[in-house]
């Protein structure tokens, strides 16, 4: 007979839960879960002391502002639950930052919804919105919560790939995989992993094929803030787009606040209706007295959202300087937290053994892209890994010279 730990670890998963972990690429042949490239390599720098540029998360807290507005919440007595919606004050910073920033006039009333970050946001828009059988297109590589979400709804997964070195999507390819049976478009854009920010012909072009084949646009836009020499195009803005599209996105990146988990969506009410409706079953409300602090952020000069962009490209140059120093080619990204680096001139073709090697032979620990794609698609982008520049400059540079005991003699 087993004993219980035994018995725990033949357990397998059945259900709903079996398509989310198979959707996620973590379903193993035996039908266990296994663990995420994240969580390994995140255990893998602290069993070894590497610097861990695989996880996109920020070593430096947000505004001080922000920080404080937060405590004064709590010494408030803001700490019940919150409107379903959202905390009014929220739902209006957030009004005003759509007008201000993309000349977006949304109701904060209807059309908003305050959710337990962004990934809550696009859970529930999923599974409100798509049927069993529904196909849902999505680019490749992406952000492994799609795959697992589309899962868990029952959906068909198929996907448009970006290649490198630019990772643009090719637009007859595109039209290609949307179809009359597609339910569901899902857009991130800056881009996670490849840090790729799409052009407006490929937003319209979104756009077009959601009209024909009366599809939902749902835009992943939670690196708006950070892009670089290029501007972040909202397709909510774009003529013909607001009636069917949904657009998300967060505080966790723009503030360095990625604990918090206060995130939000807008679209049209009837819309907001239909995902509040499967919100309310996942994490009901959070956040209460995070949401007026995030509030208090939202309404921070221009010079604040100029800045941070400024100061995250500064970095992206320190490590891009690094990476290619240490050999690898690289891909130079437009936005987000991440670059993308190609191992094949190192000789290395399995970004995946040596992302575990790498604390070894470098003190740094990254992620393999391979881990953000599709089983038909890995071999592919095998040899390339993603690594985080959302660090202090100090961590980079120390990271940068680390790296560099990698350069071929």
């Amino acid at each position: 007979m087993q004993d219980s730990t035994n018995a725990e670890q033949s357990m397998t998963i059945s259900g709903a839960w079996r398509r989310a972990a198979q959707g996620a690429g973590l379903l193993a042949a035996d039908g266990s879960v296994a663990a995420s490239i994240f969580a390994e390599m995140s255990a893998l720098a602290a069993r070894t002391g590497a610097i861990n540029l695989g996880q996109g998360f920020p070593d430096e807290d947000g505004p001080a502002v922000v920080l404080e507005a937060a405590r004064q919440a709590i010494s408030d007595g803001v700490n019940q639950y919150p409107p379903g919606r959202g905390q009014p004050v929220l739902l209006e910073a957030i009004a005003r930052h759509q007008q201000r920033f993309y000349g977006l006039a949304v109701d904060p009333g209807s059309e908003i919804l305050v959710t337990a970050g962004a990934t809550e946001a696009l859970a529930a828009t999923v599974l409100a919105l798509i049927e069993p059988g529904d196909e849902v297109v999505t680019f490749e590589p992406f952000y492994d919560a799609y795959g697992a979400l589309i899962g868990l709804g029952g959906g068909i997964h198929r996907t448009v790939p970006l290649r490198a070195p630019d990772f643009q999507p090719d637009l007859d390819a595109l039209r290609a995989v949307v179809s009359d049976r597609t339910r569901m478009i899902i857009v991130n854009d800056p881009h996670n992993p490849t840090g790729a920010v799409f052009p407006r012909q490929t937003l319209e072009l979104i756009v077009e094929l959601a009209h024909r084949h009366d599809a939902i646009i749902v835009t992943d836009e939670v690196y708006e803030h950070l892009t670089f020499g290029t501007p972040h195009i909202p397709i909510s803005t774009l003529p013909g787009a607001w009636e069917r599209t949904v657009t998300i996105s967060s505080a966790g990146k723009t503030f360095s606040l990625t604990g918090w988990k206060v995130g939000w969506l807008s679209a049209p009410a009837r819309i907001v209706t239909a995902i509040l409706a499967v919100k309310q079953f996942l994490t009901y409300v959070n956040a209460a007295p995070f949401q007026p602090a995030i509030a208090v952020g939202l309404d921070l000069p221009d010079s604040y959202f100029a800045s941070i962009a400024s100061e995250m490209q500064g970095k992206r140059d320190v490590l891009a300087t690094g990476l290619r120093t240490a050999g690898f080619a690289i891909s130079v990204p437009q936005g987000s937290y991440f670059i993308v680096a190609d191992a094949t001139p190192l000789g290395f073709l399995d970004g995946a053994e040596l992302c575990r090697r790498l604390p070894e032979l470098a003190g740094v620990v990254a992620v393999p892209i391979a881990a953000f794609c599709s089983p038909s698609y890995r071999a592919e982008y095998a040899p390339l890994l993603r690594f985080a520049y959302c660090k202090k400059e100090s961590l980079l540079q120390q990271a940068s010279r680390r790296l560099a005991a990698l350069s071929p003699r």
